[in-house]
């Protein structure tokens, strides 16, 4: 056993300096296999420490994290925690930790299936030493940032351990005591982040935690303060609750922390307040000199408007509000405060559309400002800004008329429309704000001087059109990544040789970023088929085409021997998975990750 280990460590070593990726995941397989004699895992042993040092350095491995966890070394390192050896406990606390980081999350929903969580909950509540209940909150802050495992620590009663270091820890000066007092109260703060963990502690507003919670509000203690008011906000994200809180006059506690923070420039327990949803009193802070504060009002006030017209007319029509964000529209040295501020600006005109606001904004000289953002380097921005000038032009082209020219707005939708790389969104918006524009007489001039009617025909000419209607081509941005899909609808008889013809003839957008998609009308295994049949030499023939292009079939890659169907032949009688995606073998970590996400398309070939 402890020799098998040894020579594994060896070749580990020799490895390390021969520096081939190959050879070192091979032989971190093979240190793995080597501690799968979890006996060494015992208190008793003379090489736990080490062994689970080991286990430590393995683990930072994100492709090790979960083979540790199939070998079922988590629940022996759990039980480490009873050992008295302080190097055993340092070890194991790694092990668990490098185990559960945050590099992969379905190492932590492997977590939530088993009874990890619990079994450090209730060897929490046992342990009496300060070093050890620090390791376990160690780990079990890890663990909590998967929503289901929330849900076990809540369920398992470590709000209540926590509350009860709390309270034994609120009055004392002690360093260790402080540090351990913030730990506690930030961990429940985060158990409060995932919604049913939070409704669970809620009770309808009986909740023996959240009454602890807003007894933390009036206290001298700064940590309590501020947790105490994320606790509240991270309640107030269920409207019900809100409704209770402010029934119970919830609302004035907070007011009355505001009252106490605001002019002392405390700027995490305003942070938290601004979270906490104090919608009356956000204006307060327009008066705030800080940027953090700055940029957490203009979160706040996006938000509240956002789909609220009434609420967006009111705050648009505040002069002070609007001469304030023009202001900060120009701080350079804040970037962060300076996009929040056009953004902001933009929001008030496109939730309300009201004359009135925007003639406060463009009498405040807030006009050239969404032309400015409609420069960004980022769509969405890009997008609000072109929204708004639009409005402006619809509803108050003769108010604004000079502003517009001045910011040079019809140049910039120039640029926006012949730029190649701008997103088809943003081509659309430029034109249609062109056209809103053409009820000026000088900047129509300006528009028929550019010649926009030669760029706008450009873009139509792009088209390449499939007769029989069996493919189109779409590009378009997903989470920063220009991705091509072919989405394909084969026909009946000749699918294979059909597709085959095809990828030939779309072979210049196929790259690494490129999905061939849709109703192929064949099967590409014999998996895919619920009778027994080999495949015909066609489709054998498109499987090689397919495969010197290093496409593969995603879900055949992903899942191998799995036999799902999408399509039943009533007149056969037999199942079949016609429906295929293909993509380019370089990218299957990321088609195991990918998550569903807005995106816009612009068409090549129809």
């Amino acid at each position: 056993m402890a020799d098998t280990l040894s020579d594994t460590l060896k070749k580990l070593k020799i490895t390390a300096v021969d520096r081939t990726e190959d050879s070192l995941e091979g032989c971190l397989d093979c240190l793995l296999q080597a501690l799968l004699f979890v006996s060494l895992l015992i208190p008793q042993s003379s090489c736990t420490a080490k062994v689970a040092n080991v286990i430590a350095e393995v683990a930072k491995n994100e492709c090790m994290c979960i083979p540790c966890m199939d070998t079922g070394l988590t629940s022996p390192l759990v039980q480490l925690l009873n050992s008295k050896d302080q190097e055993v406990l340092l070890q194991m606390g790694r092990a668990l930790g490098s185990i559960c980081y945050d590099k992969l999350e379905s190492s932590k929903e492997q977590f939530a299936s088993m009874n990890v969580a619990e079994e450090l909950v209730k060897l929490f509540k046992k342990q009496i030493e300060h070093d050890k209940k620090e390791i376990i909150l160690e780990v079990l802050s890890l663990l909590a940032e998967n929503d289901a495992i929330k849900l076990h620590l809540v369920e398992a009663g470590l709000v209540e351990c926590l509350l009860q270091i709390v309270q034994q820890k609120v009055d004392s000066d002690k360093g260790h005591d402080i540090a351990e007092l913030k730990t506690a109260s930030d961990l429940m703060v985060f158990l409060l982040l995932g919604f049913e963990s939070m409704q669970k502690l809620f009770e309808e507003g009986k909740g023996n935690v959240f009454q602890r919670v807003l007894s933390w509000i009036p206290l001298n203690n700064h940590q309590l303060q501020l947790a105490g008011a994320l606790a509240i906000a991270n309640f107030a994200r269920n409207g019900g609750n809100c409704i209770h809180m402010v029934d119970n006059g919830i609302v004035e506690k907070l007011m009355d922390l505001l009252d106490r923070h605001v002019e002392d420039g405390n700027v995490t327990v305003q942070h938290a307040m601004l979270s906490a949803g104090v919608t009356e009193a956000v204006l307060k802070f327009l008066k705030s000199e800080m940027p953090p504060i700055q940029f957490k009002l203009l979160g706040t006030l996006r938000m509240l408007i956002d789909a609220q017209a009434e609420a967006a007319e009111q705050l648009g029509k505040n002069v002070k509000l609007v001469e304030r964000l023009v202001e900060w529209c120009k701080a350079k040295d804040h970037a962060g405060v300076m996009g929040e501020s056009n953004r902001l600006l933009s929001a008030l005109i496109h939730h309300n559309k009201s004359k009135d606001v925007i003639k406060t904004i463009v009498q405040s000289g807030g006009t050239k400002h969404p032309v400015t953002m409609a420069t960004s380097e980022h769509v969405v921005m890009q997008n609000e800004a072109l929204v708004a000038l639009a409005l402006i032009a619809a509803l108050e082209l003769s108010t604004a008329e000079k502003d517009l020219e001045s910011a040079k707005l019809v140049q910039n939708s120039h640029r926006l429309l012949e730029d190649e790389r701008s997103a088809p969104e943003i081509k659309y918006n430029s034109t249609v704000l062109i056209c809103a524009l053409m009820g000026s007489e000088s900047l129509q001039k300006e528009v028929q001087d550019l010649a926009f009617l030669e760029v706008v025909s450009k873009h139509r000419s792009h088209a390449v059109r499939d007769e029989e209607g069996h493919y189109i081509v779409l590009k378009g941005p997903i989470q920063q990544e220009d991705l091509t899909i072919i989405s394909i609808y084969a026909p009946n008889v000749g699918a294979a040789k059909h597709i085959n013809q095809l990828i030939t003839k779309v072979k210049k957008y196929l790259d690494n970023n490129t999905l061939i998609l849709g109703d192929f009308n064949l099967v590409l295994s014999t998996l895919d088929r619920s009778s027994k049949h080999n495949i015909s030499k066609e489709t054998r023939a498109l499987n090689d085409t397919l495969d010197q292009m290093d496409f593969t079939d995603i879900y055949r890659t992903l899942h191998p021997n799995s036999t799902e169907y999408t399509f039943f032949s009533s007149a056969h009688g037999t199942f079949s998975r016609i429906n295929h995606i293909l993509g380019h073998k370089s990218g299957l970590n990321w088609y195991q990750k990918i998550k569903s996400s807005p995106a816009y398309f612009q068409t090549i070939i129809t």
